[in-house]
């Protein structure tokens, strides 16, 4: 079975989160605020997306959702959802994608794929993830995999379009 690592679980990386566990993917959601880790575990949703909190409830009843706010654990996929707020020079704050790609790398095996699902500035890729993931003793491209899923999803319909839009 495919163990599946969502790091951050706010208005992307819960929805998707939900909706892989629905679909049988082992599902492990990271996140460094305990009230929402508190929340999710209650069975609640942390937005008002419709249909989210039923899908949260079913994730974690079939048992494939579990949620932390310490580190993630061993995973084929590591989805990088966090956000990026804008700094006061008005520039994309990209320390949460550090801290999270860094926090992977004790995890980190051969054949693992980390998927970048947050809004970045081009060449965020390049300039931050493949150097931290350099770290490592893997070859990107030869043994992990980077993926970029740009968020295209609008509120009120995220469940909808995370499950239709074209991704490739």
């Amino acid at each position: 079975m495919q163990k599946v690592c969502v790091m951050g679980l706010g208005y992307i990386g819960l929805p998707l989160a939900s909706i892989l566990a629905n679909d049988g993917y082992q599902v492990l959601g990271v996140d460094i605020r305990e009230d929402i880790i508190t929340k999710i575990n209650n069975g609640e949703a942390c937005s008002k997306e419709p249909d989210l909190k039923t899908l949260v409830q079913a994730a974690i009843k079939a048992g494939n959702l579990k949620v932390s706010s310490t580190k993630p654990s061993k995973s084929n996929i590591f989805i990088i959802a966090v956000q990026t707020p804008l700094t006061k020079a008005k520039t994309a704050d990209l320390n949460y994608v550090t801290r999270a790609t860094e926090s992977i790398l004790p995890v980190l095996e051969k054949g693992n794929t980390v998927i970048l699902e947050s809004t970045v500035p081009p060449r965020t890729f390049i300039d931050v993830i493949a150097p931290i993931l350099g770290k490592t003793v893997f070859k990107v491209g030869d043994d992990i995999y980077l993926a970029y899923a740009p968020e295209r999803v609008l509120p009120g319909a995220i469940l909808k379009e995370l499950i239709e839009n074209d991704r490739r």
